[in-house]
């Protein structure tokens, strides 16, 4: 059903443009994190250094450093305020530290950390979407 004033292809088309921007996040969140994640391994490599070994708390803070830069790109190229983008960008980082306390009780395994913190980001992303909806293309009100 579409919302009063909003034809059905309207209402089509700001939905299509609601998950372009869902996808093109993810997007730039894994071009963020290649890119990104290549320089500081790069970087590190040139110190003489690596990834501490064993160390999966470190490595989800970076994965989720690098998502969040590569979005935090995107959205302002695509006009997002920073309100938006930093709620964006809360959704990455507060689940990894959100799992953290789990692992370090050993409640969580650390090969799982990383696929977890994945499971509760992407819908937390679609929430934090759904929740200002005009903002990210969904169907505008008249």
């Amino acid at each position: 059903m579409t919302e009063p004033g909003l034809t059905p292809s309207r209402h089509a088309r700001g939905w299509w443009r609601f998950l372009r921007h869902y996808l093109e996040m993810i997007a730039a969140m894994l071009v963020g994190m290649a890119v990104l994640g290549a320089a500081v391994r790069g970087a590190l490599a040139l110190a003489g250094l690596e990834f501490p070994p064993g160390r999966p708390e470190v490595a989800v803070l970076e994965m989720a450093a690098t998502m969040s830069a590569g979005m935090v790109v995107w959205m302002r190229h695509r006009g997002h305020g920073w309100a938006g983008t930093l709620e964006m960008t809360a959704t990455m980082i507060v689940p990894a530290l959100a799992l953290l306390p789990l692992l370090w009780l050993g409640v969580l395994p650390g090969d799982a950390l990383l696929l977890l913190e994945h499971v509760v980001m992407l819908p937390l992303m679609l929430l934090v979407m759904l929740r200002r909806r005009d903002e990210y293309g969904g169907p505008a009100r008249v």
